[in-house]
């Protein structure tokens, strides 16, 4: 999967040092508490490790317009696996509304499609409705349910038209 999408709006992109603190300020608008920025750091080199070894990855997501890091969108093995892989996305709640998850998601897809990946999970709290409104404007549709120590977990999957593998 390529490591820079763009979209008209916004640009996709591997992580760098520079984005630990808007990774920590991210984190912390879930309302878990803050993140250290040496903790984010620690994510991002994580992060930029398992895009080397496995060819996906999740990315920062900024703003064409502004340049500003809105969040993250990307692959993952997460709960899935490496050949059907889980999509996942996290904006500022100030990039709401505007369509930026929902773009930066088809870009995800779009660059998935091309690795010859035939599927793509993603998995939802119940009470994230903002999320489920993006996953079904992309195509995704209810798999199943499951329980763990947070509650019920919503598994969604989409199809990917079938492509030959890129180099």
């Amino acid at each position: 999967m390529p490591s820079r999408l763009e979209t008209a709006r916004l640009t996709l992109r591997p992580w760098s040092d520079s984005d630990a603190e808007g990774h920590s300020a991210l984190f912390a608008e879930r309302g878990d508490g803050p993140l250290p920025v040496e903790r984010s750091r620690e994510i991002i080199a994580a992060q930029l490790a398992g895009a080397a070894s496995t060819g996906i990855a999740l990315l920062p997501v900024d703003r064409r317009d502004t340049g500003a890091f809105i969040g993250y969108c990307g692959l993952l093995v997460g709960r899935a696996s490496l050949d059907e892989p889980e999509i996942a996305y996290e904006l500022f709640r100030s990039a709401h509304g505007h369509g930026y998850a929902t773009k930066a998601a088809a870009a995800v897809l779009a660059a998935a499609s091309t690795t010859g990946r035939g599927r793509v999970w993603a998995t939802v709290r119940t009470w994230n409705a903002p999320s489920f409104r993006v996953l079904e404007k992309l195509g995704f549709e209810r798999d199943h349910v499951s329980v763990d120590h947070r509650g019920e977990l919503v598994w969604l999957t989409r199809a990917l038209p079938r492509a030959p593998r890129s180099a």
